[in-house]
């Protein structure tokens, strides 16, 4: 590409505007798929919904010239081209899979972002030296195939591809073969396309950037998790028949493993969180004592050597709590994502690019997972966050406003630009 006869053939690289609008209309539209009635979105992974609005983000890259390869874990890249064909391309994006109850933002902003970006560069005929990328990662969110940030992780060598192939959803249903169901099982080996870069530009989904009113966030890193799932067993019974001393209620043992995973954390406070947010019992009914328990645990903490403490607190806990009261146990860690360093050079171009654009920022490492704590693996990588209110998210409350988008889609792309500019 060329500059048009519209853009002065020297024009000052920093001069270019995002087009807020463009971007909100975007995130309105695409919210439709899978629009609940509460006015937020479930998409999950590899549903129905989600393959709707990766139809409509194949249409809306291609309107532009990209060209849209989907690989065989159903990640999407959509490259505009470069001036110089020997790099790899600088990768924008993020994921357009929610939770269940879901928000019109978390990963969407990423990608649209993304492709604000490009449109912006297409309407200008600015050319990069390097070409350009968004990707749409799949499974990002692990609410339907744990664990999270899924074809990611396979893409970096986390997992392997049959690993990814074989998780299943609740129901059963594999991941290939919903893969393959929605069209979107492509041809590409998953991992064989070489990034050179990749920014992610993302909410918050907490409140330290409202609270101390800054409008971008520079992320530095991610802590690390680590995710468990366990199942208790004990014995169904009649509830009216069956005295409390002679009960072997799995429910029980549950319950009080999730006041000891609230401990653990609190102990290792204040970096330190500890979730139950998924929880089965069988056979669920109201006359029976409960003979069997699914639930799962999320450990977070910056720090690897504390996050090891508390897994191995947690172990001792399950052993203390649950054999007294004549239980057995099922453990087993299904995900394990290290602390991760985001690299220095690309932060830099995210400070830049804001202090550019004259919005105050503040430097934080992501209490979340996303993407680009996998890609960090295999590509220098950085985030950009941008505030949400109140700090919620996985709500279909979550809300950026329409001035916050606008301002974390520019500052993608002025550090894009930036980081572009070494290759000239």
């Amino acid at each position: 590409m060329s500059e048009t006869a519209t853009t002065p053939a020297k024009a000052d690289r920093t001069n270019l505007s995002i087009d807020p609008q463009r971007l909100w209309d975007s995130l309105m539209e695409t919210a439709r798929f899978g629009g609940t009635a509460k006015g937020g979105i479930c998409r999950l992974t590899l549903s129905d919904d989600d393959r709707k609005v990766r139809d409509w983000f194949k249409r809306a890259c291609e309107a532009i010239g990209c060209t849209v390869t989907v690989d065989d874990c159903g990640n999407m890249f959509a490259r505009r081209p470069g001036k110089r064909t020997d790099l790899p391309p600088i990768c924008m994006g993020s994921h357009l899979d929610t939770q269940p109850t879901g928000g019109k933002f978390d990963g969407v902003l990423g990608v649209l972002g993304a492709l604000e970006v490009l449109r912006t560069l297409h309407a200008t005929g600015y050319e990069t030296n390097a070409p350009l990328e968004i990707v749409n990662w799949t499974n990002e969110e692990g609410s339907r195939f744990a664990p999270a940030m899924l074809a990611s992780g396979v893409f970096a060598g986390a997992f392997t591809r049959e690993f990814a192939y074989s998780r299943r959803d609740r129901d059963g249903k594999a991941f290939e073969a919903e893969l393959t169901r929605i069209g979107y099982k492509g041809s590409e080996p998953v991992g064989q396309r070489k990034i050179g870069a990749m920014f992610e530009l993302h909410i918050e989904q907490g409140p330290i950037l409202e609270a101390e009113g800054k409008t971008i966030g520079v992320v530095t890193g991610v802590q690390g998790m680590r995710w468990y799932e366990v199942t208790v067993a004990g014995q169904a019974a009649h509830t009216g028949a069956t005295p409390m001393h002679l009960r072997k209620n799995a429910l029980l043992g549950a319950s009080r493993m999730v006041e000891q995973i609230h401990a653990i954390a609190i102990k290792h406070s204040p970096d330190a969180v500890g979730t139950v947010g998924l929880m089965e019992v069988r056979p669920n009914s109201r006359n029976v004592v409960p003979g069997e328990v699914f639930f799962c645990v999320d450990f977070r903490h910056p720090d690897e050597a504390v996050l090891e403490a508390m897994e191995q607190e947690f172990r001792a806990a399950l052993n203390a709590t649950i054999e007294p009261l004549g239980l057995t146990y099922e453990e087993k860690r299904i995900w394990d994502s290290p602390a991760v360093r985001f690299d220095a050079e690309m932060i830099g171009c995210v400070r830049g690019g804001a202090e550019k654009a004259g919005y105050a920022t503040r430097d934080m490492v992501s209490g979340a997972g996303h993407d680009a704590a996998y890609i960090a693996r295999v590509a220098p990588t950085t985030m950009i966050f941008v505030p949400c209110a109140g700090g919620v998210s996985h709500n279909e409350s979550e809300s950026t406003s329409f001035d916050e988008c606008g301002s974390g889609a520019q500052v993608l792309l002025e550090a894009v630009l930036a980081y572009d500019r070494r290759f000239g």
